[in-house]
């Protein structure tokens, strides 16, 4: 079976060499270069202490100085998998999530197609060039001029152009014996339809050619010379050549500017690209005439791991850059980002340098803001959150950012520069939209909470206001000690591990040392792994607990332990939203808002009653619980903001 060159282009544009030889090999950090794809490491294929085995991660081959092993993607599955070439592409189809093609008894014949095509596009690329050079292409050498391109940039990016005739690229075509379905096939001519003869696709418009990685003509894009034309730039159709979600103008020639260590631009299209290449600034592609694609993205990536991405300063251009944002989200891991390069309002690269030269250009880049800067911007703007119900909107956006983000690491990160973003617009101290850092709950462990003057005696009283009791900490340690017993479960818990905010420091020693334990361990080497780690003693403080060594979650099987577990996180849960309701509150009173207080103490109040039902934990908790819901009922008898309200 004879694999498509598409499917196998598709299969090395998902997986980088790096990621695959990565699960075989320890990484040597201080000698890779990971922005310019360059990695070392121990070679895999001979026993050696020094980092000699070479990935080069953009040209997508490998190296090894000591015993000269080297080869490609597919090459390394095969020897360290021993595997066939076909087995190779199947393990590495599965890993990208992409389906085997079927047996397809023409694939020989599809790609001779495409074979013949790529020869049909470099004979118009000859001709659309020679067509730029006679007197009916005076005009375009004129406006191309008046553009600032000069010759050697004109020549570096093959620019021609189509003359103002209907047919005469088909004419010289078929005089040189091409026939018609190729022509069509490849994007250049459309057939006769509605009583007009067929003709050619590109009339009257400077043509650029678009190459792939391989160095491929794959189609063209032109730019319309009437002023009055439908459609001011033309991009070929999609043929079996040229499919453009897959392709980036100027990418191999980026690639290589990018691997000398300047910095990866994505402009909005050719003459912007062209442009910045003319200025210095090699390394820049453009999408192809749609917006930015996944497959795009994970392109760009493997050239570097930070792009940047060239906005025009205007609504649209913000409107674009947040496409791109959404888009990414999901699909970004630690090093693998993208930084927005904001243009002056009306201005676009090729602007920008022809009005005030590189030098300008460069401050836009140097000035680029990360992400989550773009993200922050759009979710507050010029947003008023001057009420509690529209700083808890906000927190639900913002949750619903994080929510997108699929690497735990990074979700956890973007939650905490969040949480400082959040701090700084309303002058509150820090707290993540999407949990309580420990320092914002209302319990912690060791500290009293002083229940205000005129409280009910009750509320003094309670198991809040002693500071004798900590709920969390009652759950938490029953979701650890759950996780000790039967370390199965950590696997598929990691994310909720990491992500947790742990009410005490050796709780959340212990939650880290787990995230060590190999998933097959026995629950007694899960015990000795992790006593290794925090102690012994430590370890023993939490299982030796009367509610932990009473709980189904150590005494069931695995399915009634991930039972248990996934119900205490549940009641965290709960407890955090009340809780964050609570500290909300407080501050409204510290800073003396009776409307918002008031709201924030009813609201509190309704949601750890909530809780308090949802739980049904043991006894000590329900008198915590209903300890908290009466000091807050407290609040509201007692009016106490009116004793300290601000002047």
């Amino acid at each position: 079976m004879r694999l498509p060159d598409s499917f196998l282009d598709d299969l090395r544009n998902r997986l980088s060499l790096s990621q695959v030889v990565g699960r075989k090999v320890t990484w040597d950090m201080k000698k890779t270069n990971q922005s310019k794809g360059d990695w070392w490491a121990p070679c895999p294929f001979h026993q050696e202490k020094t980092a000699s085995f070479h990935v080069d991660d953009r040209k997508g081959f490998y190296y090894c100085f000591g015993c000269q092993a080297k080869g490609n993607l597919f090459g390394f599955v095969q020897e360290t998998e021993n595997v066939g070439f076909m087995e190779a592409v199947e393990i590495l189809a599965a890993e990208a999530g992409m389906g085997m093609p079927e047996r397809d008894p023409r694939a020989a014949q599809t790609a001779d197609l495409r074979t013949r095509l790529a020869e049909v596009t470099e004979e118009a690329v000859r001709w659309f060039r020679l067509q730029l050079q006679t007197g009916a292409g005076s005009h375009a050498r004129e406006y191309l001029d008046g553009r600032g391109l000069s010759r050697q940039t004109q020549e570096r990016f093959e620019i021609g152009f189509a003359p103002d005739a209907s047919d005469a690229f088909l004419r010289d075509m078929a005089a040189k014996g091409i026939p018609f379905d190729l022509l069509e096939g490849a994007g250049l001519a459309v057939a006769a339809e509605d009583g007009r003869p067929a003709r050619d696709r590109f009339i009257h418009r400077i043509i650029f050619p678009i190459r792939d990685a391989r160095g491929r003509c794959i189609g063209f894009g032109g730019r319309a010379m009437n002023p009055n034309a439908k459609a001011k730039y033309l991009n070929s159709p999609e043929t079996a050549l040229f499919d453009k979600g897959a392709n980036l103008y100027n990418l191999g020639p980026a690639r290589t500017a990018a691997g000398k260590g300047q910095p990866l631009i994505v402009a909005e299209g050719y003459m912007d690209v062209i442009a910045l290449n003319q200025a210095g600034f090699e390394a820049c592609v453009a999408p192809l005439g749609t917006a930015v694609t996944e497959r795009q993205l994970q392109m760009l990536w493997r050239v570097s791991p930070e792009p940047l991405i060239a906005l025009d300063g205007d609504a649209a251009g913000q409107r674009a850059g947040l496409r791109v944002a959404d888009l990414a989200l999901p699909l970004m891991q630690a090093g693998q980002s993208l930084r927005f390069a904001i243009l002056p309002e009306g201005c676009d690269p090729d602007d920008l340098i022809r009005d005030k030269g590189a030098s300008a250009m460069q401050e836009v880049l140097d000035a680029a803001r990360p992400m989550i800067s773009l993200l922050w911007q759009r979710e507050t703007g010029d947003r008023s959150f001057d009420s509690p119900e529209r700083r808890a909107m906000l927190d639900r956006d913002l949750r619903a950012v994080l929510r997108r983000i699929a690497d735990p690491s990074l979700r956890r990160h973007y939650g905490d520069e969040i949480a400082r973003l959040r701090g700084d617009l309303f002058g509150v101290p820090p707290r993540r939209p999407d949990g309580p850092r420990t320092s914002d709950r209302p319990f912690v462990p060791g500290r009293r909470w002083q229940a205000p003057a005129g409280a009910s005696a009750t509320a003094r009283a309670s198991g809040l206001a002693s500071g004798q009791f900590d709920g969390d900490a009652v759950l938490e340690q029953v979701v650890l000690a759950g996780l000790v017993t039967h370390p199965a479960l950590i696997a598929e818990m990691r994310d909720r591990i990491e992500l947790a905010d742990w009410s005490r420091p050796e709780l959340g020693r212990l939650a880290t040392a787990l995230l060590d334990v190999d998933p097959g361990s026995s629950s007694a080497e899960t015990r000795e792994t992790v006593a290794e780690r925090i102690g012994a003693e430590a370890l023993e403080l939490v299982l030796a607990q009367r509610h932990v060594r009473i709980s189904p979650v150590v005494r069931s099987d695995l399915h009634g332990a991930r039972v248990c577990i996934l119900d205490a996180w549940t009641k965290l849960a709960a407890r955090h939203g009340a809780n964050r309701e609570a500290r909300e509150a407080m501050e409204d009173f510290a800073e003396g808002a009776d409307e918002a207080m008031t709201w924030r103490l009813v609201q509190a109040a309704r949601r750890r009653d909530a809780a308090q039902r949802a739980s049904r934990a043991d006894e000590a908790t329900d008198a915590d619980e209903a300890g908290l819901s009466e000091y807050l009922q407290g609040l509201l008898d007692t009016k106490v903001w009116e004793k300290t309200k601000r002047k």
